[in-house]
């Protein structure tokens, strides 16, 4: 009992010696675990100017400086350690950070070659071919110039001092480290990815941000993350664009716009002036037909001019549309790029955003009241600026002129340009005006009386005439009477005798001779007479025997007509000798 009584009460010091002896088993078994050499995990228990202090589960701390560390860490962080020594002379543990985090990189590096996955590094320098990349504990590695960028780099050393991911293409090489990257495999596949998702998840209307990469004539391509989009120069603003750098710049950062997307040709279309309204949504609230406007022209094309009335409202004024008067053959010749201009609302096309212009249609037409200044029956003088076959263009004012036709020039001479030369200046009169379809007829024959009245009115068939010889043609000789009148003497009526040689005949006439003839024929609806002196010298001999015959009815003589011819062709005429 004693034994007892005594073993109770010496009970709780003799638990505290068994506690003790527990833990110092313990900590006998730790050390026991502890290999030098072996990768453990430890604490941060302490962190001062240059140390900090490790707790690996040892009697004592593992001290690192400090500057192994990239960043000074926090009490309770974990820190990976290498047990170099469990206790030196000073009873001290001995422990590397520096050499933990080696053999932590080449366990990881291996694994990512292994199973193909990125890894970080730096690329600290430029060297023969390629780069040169810090993958970190003092490791580096060799990227290619032609694994480096996705597209060839213009400035290698844009690169440099960046942290990038890479692929570990190669570890070792004739049994040494040789380790070689590739970061263009990385990007192609990253890009994959984002170009994948965007095409997947962005609907068209979605807000997106890019850099101004390049440029073209029809646009500006931007770069939403390593693939592009398209920032064509017809959505840049909803007025006129001539230079897509007039509104973003290389390099920009902008937000746009999605606002069409070709998911099978990998196209994407982005817009800036889907920001604001389509100003053609209020346009016949502000413009009707009819109306007048000003605007600025933008743009001259063969065919006519554009005109902005306001951003996004453009309009073509045809240069058909330019003048009343003036047939203008270049819109340059009457506006110029930049000229703010008067102009009507001729019509417009809201689906097809399109409205026509007219400049003229601001001034008054001079046609409406032109017949009003040149009335039919008018004499004026003006000058000839244009001579055709057909006629000739005479000048009444600026812009606009009337046309003096070549049948009516004359009315007996047949001519093309009666002489006319441009510049000359003539008296013509006003015969017609057609404001409708812009035409004025002009003459100069009617300034006189038509001679063919006068000679219907005064002459037929069998009429003798008196004229001179105008001009002669193989087939006969053209004879001018008063008035200017102008008939054919046909050479077969130039002889009394019909064997007579006709030719031979035709050779005794020459221009300007007095001929005395009859009329053979009249054509009036075509203006034309024939004349013929065979005929003329019957008449005279019909005259003749016909005076001949009433004298003689008035005395007893009897005379036979042989004798009648006989004393005309000797110019006798005393009858009582031949009685």
């Amino acid at each position: 009992m004693a034994e007892k009584e005594v073993g109770s009460g010496t009970g709780p010091a003799k638990d505290g010696e068994n506690i003790q002896t527990q833990l110092q088993e313990e900590y006998l078994k730790t050390l026991e675990q502890l290999e030098e050499g072996q990768l453990v995990e430890g604490k941060v228990i302490q962190v001062t100017s240059d140390q900090v202090f490790i707790d690996v589960g040892y009697k004592s701390e593992g001290k690192i400086p400090i500057s192994e560390f990239s960043q000074i860490p926090n009490i309770g962080d974990p820190v990976s350690v290498i047990l170099i020594s469990k206790e030196n002379k000073y009873g001290e543990v001995i422990v590397s950070k520096q050499k933990a985090d080696a053999k932590l990189f080449w366990k990881n590096l291996r694994k990512a070659y292994e199973e193909k996955q990125p890894v970080e590094g730096v690329v600290e320098k430029q060297v023969k071919g390629g780069f040169d990349v810090n993958m970190g504990s003092g490791v580096h590695a060799f990227l290619p110039v032609s694994q480096a960028d996705i597209q060839k780099l213009d400035k290698p050393e844009k690169i440099l001092k960046s942290k990038i991911q890479v692929y570990v293409e190669r570890l070792y090489s004739d049994g040494k480290i040789n380790i070689v990257v590739n970061r263009r495999k990385f990007m192609e596949e990253d890009l994959d990815r984002k170009r994948t998702d965007f095409f997947e998840n962005t609907p068209i209307g979605t807000d997106v941000t890019g850099v101004v990469k390049s440029f073209t004539s029809f646009g500006a391509f931007i770069d939403l993350g390593g693939f592009d989009g398209l920032l064509h120069i017809n959505d840049m603003s909803w007025g006129h664009v001539t230079r897509p750098k007039d509104f973003v710049k290389k390099g920009q950062e902008i937000k746009l716009k999605v606002i069409r997307i070709d998911r099978q040709e990998k196209r994407i279309n982005l817009s800036l002036k889907h920001y604001s309204d389509d100003p053609w949504v209020h346009f016949e609230e502000k413009y009707h037909v009819n109306d007048v406007v000003k605007g600025k022209v933008t743009k001259l094309t063969d065919f006519g001019a554009f005109i902005e009335l306001e951003e996004g409202i453009e309009g073509l004024a045809h240069i058909s549309e330019f003048s009343w008067l003036k047939k203008v053959q270049k819109p340059q010749d009457l506006v110029k790029a930049g000229d703010m201009v008067e102009c009507m609302i001729l019509g417009y096309d809201l689906q097809a955003g399109r409205v026509s212009l007219g400049l003229k249609q601001v001034q008054e037409n001079p046609w409406t009241s032109i017949h009003e200044k040149y009335p039919a029956g008018a004499r004026i003088t003006r000058k000839v600026v244009k001579v055709t076959n057909a006629g000739a263009f005479i000048e009444l004012e600026e812009g606009i002129d009337g046309f003096l036709h070549a049948d009516d020039m004359s009315w007996t001479k047949k001519t093309k340009n009666f002489g006319l030369s441009a510049g000359q200046e003539i008296e013509v009169m006003v015969l017609s005006v057609d404001s409708e379809n812009r035409n004025i007829k002009l003459g100069i024959k009617q300034l006189s009386e038509d001679p063919w009245k006068d000679f219907n009115e005064n002459y037929k068939p069998g009429s003798p005439v008196e004229g001179e010889v105008a001009s002669i043609t193989d087939f006969g000789i053209f004879l001018r009477i008063p008035g200017g009148i102008e008939g054919l003497i046909h050479k077969t009526n130039l002889t009394e005798n019909r064997d007579d040689d006709p030719d031979e005949a035709l050779k005794k006439y020459k221009v300007g001779d007095r001929i005395k003839a009859v009329v053979l024929e009249i054509q009036s609806d075509k203006q034309k007479v024939a004349f013929s002196i065979r005929d003329y010298q019957k008449k005279v001999q019909r005259d003749d025997m016909s005076r001949y015959m009433a004298k003689e009815e008035s005395s007893d003589s009897t005379y036979t007509l042989g004798a009648v011819f006989k004393s005309k062709s000797n110019g006798s005429d005393d009858s009582s000798d031949a009685g």
